[in-house]
């Protein structure tokens, strides 16, 4: 027995190790695998920029990114809880600040609240003003 080691330990194994499992890992669980895909780090989608202007590829014309595309404009958000007896569904309004792929950011700028709300949450949007929209944006100025 080494010193250290209380008996019945093999030299090498921690305590909850099972003989050939990979140190980090759990007794079930298999060890993390990288794939090309696994690769890209975690986050929002890439963002190119033309002219100064955010231009998100066509097929990414996802709601987080209609959003980010429209930051600074006021929205109407509307969002429904489920199992909750206090509000089940609510009404957002402010200006968005910023969109990530599971939430948003309202400010109302007449009480300086801030709003995270999930998407999970939120039914549909509404906007007084027109929209920028990626499909726009990711044309080259002048084509149509």
């Amino acid at each position: 027995m080494m010193p250290g080691m209380m008996p019945g330990m093999m030299p090498g194994i921690t305590p909850g190790m099972v003989p050939g499992m990979t140190p980090g890992t759990t007794p079930g669980m298999m060890p993390p695998m990288t794939s090309p895909q696994m690769m890209m780090p975690p986050g929002a989608p890439p963002e190119l920029v033309y002219g100064g202007q955010v231009m998100i590829p066509q097929e990414q014309s996802y709601v987080e990114n209609i959003l980010r595309m429209n930051r600074g404009k006021t929205a109407t958000v509307y969002a429904t809880y489920d199992n909750n007896p206090e509000w089940a569904a609510r009404v957002f309004r402010g200006q968005v600040e910023n969109a990530a792929r599971d939430h948003v950011v309202l400010s109302d700028p007449q009480t300086g609240m801030r709003y995270v709300i999930l998407m999970v949450n939120i039914d549909y949007l509404t906007f007084d003003e027109p929209l920028r929209y990626p499909e726009e944006i990711y044309r080259p100025p002048g084509t149509f």
